[in-house]
């Protein structure tokens, strides 16, 4: 098939893209390589793909609305798998035009690609930050996320009610993945994984903010790039069994699903950080700070719905996963 993947120079973008390439899909990777991180990283990520047969790069911004219209008719594109966005929290209170027009803009410029296109299925990057100020764990999809504590959050939510409208109105199926907190090899620089890694090894004192009372459900890359490719090897479809006088929030009577994809596995910080500490052989030095505005202090995901829907759900144990989180960093920084 030929697959667009939007954010083909990101973290978990550019791992798709392998996955695709693999088994001999066609991947059209897109990315703007802004410098919100290292662009440096990013054209790393980019050289690992474009060395693989199969592979075409183009450099444009989703918020392009001629740009992407012109490449969407250009194209012909089978499937869309649509991983750019302005990430991060905390970015989104000193910056939040920046998520307007990467995750607003950018996102209908999207979906107006897939309808004229006529594509036959749009997966998406949705995010556990949508369930915001809820305490019902594990979240379920089946919840309501009617009250967002970012901005960020609060575009990824906009998100997924964009994409239910154009599953609507014009039947292009479209399927939402709420990722939670993904981490691994190539991952990015404003993660805390990242920031703790660096830190330690350079012998600098790490934040921990709530006082280290947080949960985290941790969820490995591949893991992620596994659920994101079969569940776009699924097309959304209605739900039968729908009924719009007790509407569930994951499905609808049109083709649209929204999934959780997480660890079902809340692992306390101060674990987190123990872990990175045995694979660094090295122990941390920590400031405890209070809560930071806009962020949560745990996630868990009830993955039940994508498990039943693609037979899948991550399973990779922090231990594992830092592990080869810490081998790719020492070798990729020389450290």
């Amino acid at each position: 098939m030929k697959i667009l993947v939007t954010g083909a120079a990101g973290f978990i973008g550019s791992t798709a893209s392998l996955r695709l390439l693999a088994r001999g899909d066609e991947v059209v990777g897109l990315d703007n390589l802004n410098d919100y991180y290292s662009v440096q990283l990013k054209l790393d990520r980019l050289a690992r793909l474009q060395s693989q047969a199969g592979f075409r790069f183009v450099k444009l911004d989703v918020a392009d609305r001629e740009g992407m219209a012109a490449l969407f008719a250009a194209e012909k594109f089978d499937r869309v798998i649509h991983l750019a966005a302005q990430a991060g929290v905390r970015y989104s209170i000193q910056n939040p035009h920046a998520y307007v027009d990467s995750n607003l803009v950018g996102f209908i410029n999207i979906l107006e690609g897939c309808r004229h296109a006529k594509v036959a299925h749009l997966t998406y990057a949705s995010s556990s930050s949508v369930y915001g100020g809820n305490t019902h764990m594990p979240f379920s999809e089946h919840h309501s996320v009617d009250h967002p504590v970012s901005l960020y959050a609060a575009t990824k939510k906009a998100n997924e009610l964009m994409a239910h409208t154009y599953s609507h109105l014009y039947g292009l199926p479209t399927t939402g993945l709420r990722f939670f907190t993904v981490y691994g090899p190539w991952g990015r620089p404003d993660m805390a994984l990242f920031l703790f890694t660096k830190a330690i090894l350079e012998g600098r004192a790490i934040d921990v903010f709530n006082h280290g009372n947080m949960l985290r459900d941790f969820t490995y890359v591949d893991d992620i790039v596994e659920g994101v490719i079969r569940v776009s090897d699924r097309t959304a479809t209605a739900n039968p069994d729908y009924r719009p006088d007790t509407p569930d929030p994951a499905t609808s009577n049109v083709p649209f699903r929204v999934f959780n994809i997480g660890n079902h596995d809340p692992v306390p910080l101060l674990d987190f950080i123990g872990a990175i500490e045995g694979a660094l052989g090295m122990k941390a030095e920590k400031n405890l700070l209070p809560l930071q505005d806009g962020d949560v202090p745990a996630t868990y995901a009830d993955v039940e719905a994508l498990e039943n829907w693609v037979g899948f759900k991550p399973k990779t144990s922090i231990q594992d996963g830092i592990g080869r989180f810490v081998a790719w960093y020492r070798d990729y920084y020389r450290v």
